[in-house]
């Protein structure tokens, strides 16, 4: 009776050992087995907010997931990041970044309470958006050629603007200042829409954003469109030439929209969820949207993902030391 009991005991064990072994496989094939907390580290209705919905609301067509969003601002975008690099890295909450995620890198270096790098998995870069060189009306240039012209003839009389010191804007209206040698004065905002209402107003003389939002000014006559930060013209404002078009370097600039996760989430549901990314980047309708906001679908693998994020803190962070930028 004894050596029966032993046995019945052992095998108990044997299977609760060999049920706890295949648990976190037997939880991966059955993920989501609930609602997935996606967090957007900024307010509702802008650009990353709005990719971020629109790229989920067509995965969860297509998976039948459930996913919530929610909007955690604050800190230069430190606040929601923060909340996830601190999550279980379970596959149940993810977050959308752009550029500045990759400045901030540099900005708060030694500062922030996670590693841009380090502290998540690289999902996706879900899209770019590459920006714009917009200029007040009174402005008399009519072309990049004659703007840095008559920079050089007024040193340090132009101004511009931008939504924020770090933002992909910022940086960018830097990286052009110092390839073309020209002094200009920085205002930075806290926005986009202000920096606008500035520009219309003549107080600030050029503004980078992305066309989304200052097409619409320009084709309304408020403001002026000098270049696109990129090496084509968009097919969304065709009428807007390319840097070197325009008569400047052949510069390319664009901010971005990247899926992350915590760190530690396992590689099965970081690959799953990227391939059903890129499904629902690359549909018809989705690629729709974004082609009439000038936003091109990527929808990258995590590795190329991770490699294009390393590419971006090395490139700001030489931007952020030339100009001296330091965070607010």
């Amino acid at each position: 009776m004894m050596f029966w009991m032993d046995c019945r005991w052992l095998a108990a064990l044997l299977l609760g050992l060999l049920s706890l072994g295949s648990s976190p496989a037997q939880a991966q094939a059955s993920w989501p087995a609930k609602p997935i907390r996606w967090i957007v580290p900024y307010t509702p209705g802008g650009i990353t907010d709005n990719v971020t919905r629109m790229v989920l609301h067509k995965l969860q067509e297509q998976t039948g997931w459930s996913v919530v969003v929610e909007n955690k601002p604050g800190a230069n975008s430190m606040l929601g990041a923060d909340l996830v690099a601190k999550a279980a890295p379970d596959g149940y909450t993810f977050l959308t970044v752009i550029a500045a995620h990759a400045a901030n890198a540099t900005l708060y270096a030694g500062r922030s309470p996670y590693d841009p790098v380090k502290s998540f998995a690289a999902v996706s870069q879900v899209a770019g958006a590459p920006l714009i060189l917009t200029a007040s009306p009174t402005l008399p240039v009519k072309d990049v050629r004659e703007l840095v012209a008559y920079a050089r003839a007024n040193p340090g009389k132009l101004s511009f603007g931008s939504s924020g010191i770090g933002a992909a804007a910022h940086l960018t209206t830097e990286l052009f200042r110092q390839t073309v040698g020209i002094d200009m004065v920085h205002v930075p905002y806290k926005g986009t829409a202000p920096a606008l209402q500035d520009l219309m107003g003549g107080n600030i003389q050029l503004l980078v954003d992305v066309p989304s939002t200052l097409m619409p000014q320009v084709r309304g006559g408020k403001i002026k469109a000098l270049a696109m930060f990129s090496a084509a013209r968009l097919s969304s404002a065709p009428e807007v030439p390319t840097m070197a078009e325009a008569g400047g370097p052949p510069l390319e600039a664009s901010t971005w929209v990247m899926f992350l996760a915590p760190a530690g989430t396992p590689r099965e549901l970081v690959n799953r969820l990227n391939a059903e990314v890129a499904k629902a980047v690359h549909s018809a309708d989705v690629r729709s949207k974004f082609e009439a906001l000038g936003i091109v679908p990527v929808g990258s693998s995590p590795e190329a993902t991770a490699r294009y994020l390393d590419e971006e803190i090395g490139r700001w962070a030489k931007v952020i030391a030339i100009a001296g930028v330091k965070a607010e």
